[in-house]
């Protein structure tokens, strides 16, 4: 056990000063000073209301996918659909949201929209969850069939009839589906922004996961599942059942990410909406390992990092920002004891 936390502390301290050379490097390569890039990332995100509200809304999606990898990840399984399991979630909701009457009320309208979200997702990851179960299909391979499946989806999707014509969207959710903004609730700090109470929703979910995890039968086996399937087996835990339910509520929880850009940000659905979530949530589900304050806090690092390339996209390529989300990934993934034990789990089933 303290051997798993010094190699946890270690990738993170190996991650974090992996990703601070690099963009000294970086940086250097363009001809700027690291001192001033980040002072003028830091201003672009925390250092103005504006900027904290974009960090927030960019780290809601983030939220949900990176506790649907979590939740796979206890069952000893890798879910890398989470992208096209909020495409198809989105687009759903969107479609649906879009055409409910314009009288429809928010206690009504916002239950609709956020079984759909969840529905969507949970359908969309139930193919490799049955494919697992019964064939021993490995999850990473079909779940990264299904997001191209969900991208030729939604392109057909939009191209006939479910986007507006000459755009690339749907029509606009109705209000009463709508999650408000802050700046509407008062929050004049965040104005201009385009957070909304999707992100307390998304803060919310991953405690209310790990008091599933602890508390119920079934999450207490997924759980145990994913440490051991073989002794489970011996006690007759259905091992099987579980792992495919893990992976169901891990496509359920990252059709909830939906909820951020479609119902609280934008309002609508648009291609592309989706892109980048998977490999976010992956970033999220190692860095937070298996927290929900750890998984807040990643979700935060890498939306900052998201509009910090944005705040910095003047003076160097804002690609940099995504440069260091994936060395700050690998490092602290190398040094993930849970990463390491799906790994051996994979490999001898």
């Amino acid at each position: 056990m303290k051997g798993d936390k010094a190699a946890a502390g270690l990738g993170t301290l190996t991650g974090v000063a992996g990703g601070w050379l690099a963009m000294c490097l970086l940086v250097w390569a363009f001809g700027e000073s690291p001192r001033a890039i980040v002072g003028q990332a830091l201003g672009g995100t925390w250092g103005v209301g504006y900027g904290v509200g974009q960090v927030l809304s960019k780290a809601t999606p983030l939220l949900f996918t990176g506790l649907a990898v979590d939740l796979a990840l206890r069952a000893g399984l890798f879910n890398i659909g989470a992208e096209g399991q909020l495409a198809v979630a989105g687009l759903v909701v969107a479609g649906v949201g879009s055409r409910l009457p314009a009288s429809t009320p928010a206690w009504v309208a916002v239950p609709i929209v956020l079984l759909l979200a969840a529905g969507s997702g949970a359908l969309w990851a139930l193919l490799p969850a049955a494919l697992r179960a019964r064939r021993g299909a490995h999850e990473v391979i079909s779940t990264i069939m299904m997001n191209r499946v969900a991208d030729v989806a939604a392109a057909y999707a939009l191209a006939h009839g479910l986007a507006l014509a000459g755009t690339v969207r749907t029509a606009d959710v109705i209000v009463g589906a709508r999650f408000p903004r802050l700046e509407t609730l008062g929050l004049d700090a965040v104005r201009g922004s385009s957070v909304s109470v999707a992100f307390l929703v998304a803060v919310a979910a991953p405690f209310a996961a790990a008091a599933w995890l602890r508390r119920t039968r079934i999450g207490r086996e997924t759980v145990l599942v994913g440490l051991a399937p073989e002794a489970c087996a011996a006690e007759r835990i259905p091992v099987a059942r579980r792992t495919a339910v893990a992976l169901i509520a891990s496509g359920g929880v990252a059709g909830l990410a939906a909820v951020g850009p479609v119902l609280g940000a934008k309002g609508y659905y648009e291609a592309g909406l989706a892109a980048g979530a998977g490999f976010g949530g992956v970033a999220v589900a190692i860095l937070g390992r298996g927290s929900p304050l750890g998984l807040l806090a990643a979700a935060l690092l890498f939306g900052t990092l998201e509009q910090a390339g944005l705040a910095i996209n003047g003076r160097v390529p804002m690609e940099i920002a995504v440069v260091l989300e994936g060395i700050v990934v690998v490092a602290v993934a190398l040094g993930d004891a849970r990463v390491r034990l799906a790994m051996r789990v994979r490999a001898s089933s």
